[in-house]
């Protein structure tokens, strides 16, 4: 199947990130390149760009899309190991930082990688199989009921989660829940039939639930912000794209804690903590895309982006 990618937000991409012509910028998402091809064509001739990804797929097809030459570096691995790809890579620094969040078509429309409720396939869900870790399989039929209930409630945001949570527990106790086919019939089974009628798939929350705990998307969208951080130079830009809530409070957390200077209480005459601040939030408000761009590509709707510079 062909890695395409339609990229969300593009042209406020490019303004945020602030391109110009020699920028070294990192594209800590690359997936099928949409994004990186704009920044290697912005920031051409002299310019460089680092695309980081952990789906071999994607790699190679952003070695097509972009024609590797001496200013484009591809690194397979995780954003959470910023530190060590760009110092194995022999990067010093960085002007700019992209990550752009969630799951890529192909990765949601290729039946094995188990991440769509559609279709019957593994229950895997993991972002690279072959790097390892637990599969949303080994979730569902191993995790206590109480934690099942607060990964679904917590990351799904789900209204039905204890009934869910129950439902497989019981489920597992017949046999083994190995398919997202199988899940689905749970689920539907758990949330009532009058909740099932109207509003989203109703296994819509706990598969994207399941999928930010395999994959650890929250601690390790964090621990990738700080890293950027550490390579940034004064005046570069870290841009964000959200898709969900959950998302889009660590981005702004993230973002607000490194933009606040002197935390001492008010009455101090004199600073004691000597906090300044390393961040100036250049989105106020989140930049949402116009209803042009979401009706030529549906799942653009939920995004949101959010920019900081280094201070």
């Amino acid at each position: 199947m062909e890695y395409r990618h339609t990229p969300v937000l593009p042209a406020e991409v490019t303004k945020y990130l602030s391109l110009h012509p020699g920028s070294i910028i990192v594209d800590c998402t690359l997936g099928g390149a949409g994004h990186a091809k704009r920044i290697a064509d912005s920031i051409a001739p002299t310019g460089t760009l680092v695309g980081i990804d952990q789906d071999d797929a994607a790699l190679v097809a952003a070695a097509d899309t972009l024609r590797l030459g001496r200013q484009i570096i591809l690194l397979k691995g995780n954003f959470s190991e910023i530190d060590r790809l760009l110092s194995e890579a022999g990067i010093a620094y960085a002007d700019g930082f992209l990550f752009d969040l969630g799951v890529s078509s192909p990765q949601l429309d290729v039946t094995e990688r188990g991440f769509s409720y559609h279709d019957e396939a593994p229950l895997d869900m993991r972002m690279d199989p072959e790097g390892g870790g637990p599969t949303a399989a080994d979730i569902v039929n191993s995790y206590p009921e109480a934690e099942l209930l607060r990964v679904i409630r917590e990351y799904g945001e789900e209204r039905w989660a204890s009934r869910i949570a129950a439902f497989i527990v019981a489920a597992r106790g017949r046999r083994p829940i190995r398919t997202t086919a199988e899940l689905v019939g749970i689920i539907k089974d758990a949330v009532p039939a009058s909740a099932r009628r109207g509003g989203p798939h109703p296994a819509r929350r706990t598969f994207q639930a399941l999928r930010i705990e395999v994959n650890r998307e929250l601690e390790v969208l964090e621990q990738g912000l700080r890293s950027a951080l550490r390579w940034l130079v004064p005046g570069g830009r870290i841009v964000v794209i959200s898709y969900h809530s959950l998302e889009d409070r660590v981005v702004k957390r993230v973002f607000s804690e490194l933009a606040s200077g002197c935390e001492c209480p008010p009455e101090l005459p004199v600073c004691s903590c000597g906090k300044e601040p390393v961040l100036r939030i250049v989105t106020r408000r989140p930049v949402v895309p116009g209803p042009d761009e979401i009706e030529s590509n549906p799942r653009a709707r939920s995004a949101k982006l959010r920019a900081a510079e280094r201070v």
